[in-house]
């Protein structure tokens, strides 16, 4: 008998703790028991695979206390919550999600995770990528996509968008249909103002240099610049960090791109798993009203 089918064979309270002894901090549980939880633990429901776990208040933050079925971290649940809500006023599984979505059409730019592939199974959702297709370059989107979508979720893409920056969020605002919601994350600070990293960006590669990356860029009136100690995030396609956001910066782009209806999210679900510590980094939404 190996160890697994030992645990199986415990009482369930007796198996619930023993799996806390051996993972302390996010679990799968047993929906169909009573669970007695330690001070510092949360029970909730993962709503991208409505698998039922439990999490230490300290494991949470915004790409951790991921769940231990599909492994979502909570900036993706988070999303999902939004999503939900702003599409139908309430909080549910993607597999609870209503017949009426099936009507929607929504887009992602490189989503990434579970709820990825679980959304086209609910609604017409398709996500895009800029290396790869399906394609869609966020300065240059195709005209087939403006004024098309219900939806759009952009989850930390937006500080990699080569300047302007403003002219990708008001192709957010196009890509949408009057009414559509923008479902957002980026990381930002709470200082006043966003740092661009390469203000004069224009004709630019990245090359190696003795392992080190640089960036070579030829401003529009002819000046060369080099810059290093370059930011790279995790992930396929461009992940050069081209700024750092500010809360207020953040907010203008938007007001400024058309959108409305502009809230920050920082409430605590824990039902969904949801408990920001911190102030910063939270989820957006934004409404196309006109």
């Amino acid at each position: 008998m190996t160890i697994h089918e030992a645990i199986r064979k415990l009482p369930g309270s007796i198996r619930y703790r023993f799996k806390q002894w051996l993972r302390p901090d996010v679990m799968r549980i047993d929906s169909s028991a009573e669970h007695s939880l330690p001070p510092g633990m949360i029970a909730f429901r993962c709503n991208v695979c409505s698998a039922h776990c439990a999490v230490s208040l300290d494991a949470l933050s915004r790409e951790t206390g991921k769940c231990p079925a599909c492994h979502t971290q909570m900036r993706c649940r988070s999303l999902v919550r939004l999503l939900s809500m702003r599409l139908f006023g309430e909080s549910l599984d993607i597999a609870d999600f209503p017949s009426r979505a099936q009507g929607l059409m929504g887009i992602g730019m490189s989503d990434v995770g579970r709820y990825a592939e679980v959304l086209p199974t609910k609604m017409h959702y398709i996500n895009t990528f800029f290396h790869k297709e399906p394609r869609l370059d966020i300065q240059h989107p195709e005209s087939e996509h403006l004024g098309a979508y219900d939806f759009v979720i952009s989850s930390d893409v937006m500080e990699h968008v080569p300047p302007p920056v403003s002219s990708a969020f008001k192709n957010l605002h196009a890509l949408l249909k009057v009414g559509g919601v923008l479902i957002l994350t980026v990381p930002f600070t709470l200082n006043h103002e966003t740092e661009e990293h390469f203000p004069d960006l224009y004709d630019y590669e990245v090359v190696d240099r003795n392992g080190r990356q640089v960036l070579i860029n030829r401003t529009v009136d002819g000046h060369i610049q080099e810059y290093t100690d370059l930011i790279f995030h995790g992930g396929p396609g461009r992940t050069l960090e081209m700024r750092v956001f500010s809360e207020s910066g953040l907010l203008r782009e938007l007001e400024h791109a058309g959108f409305g209806d502009i809230t920050v999210h920082r409430e605590p679900y824990c039902d969904t798993g949801i408990y920001w510590k911190e102030p910063w980094s939270v989820p957006i939404t934004a409404q196309r009203l006109t």
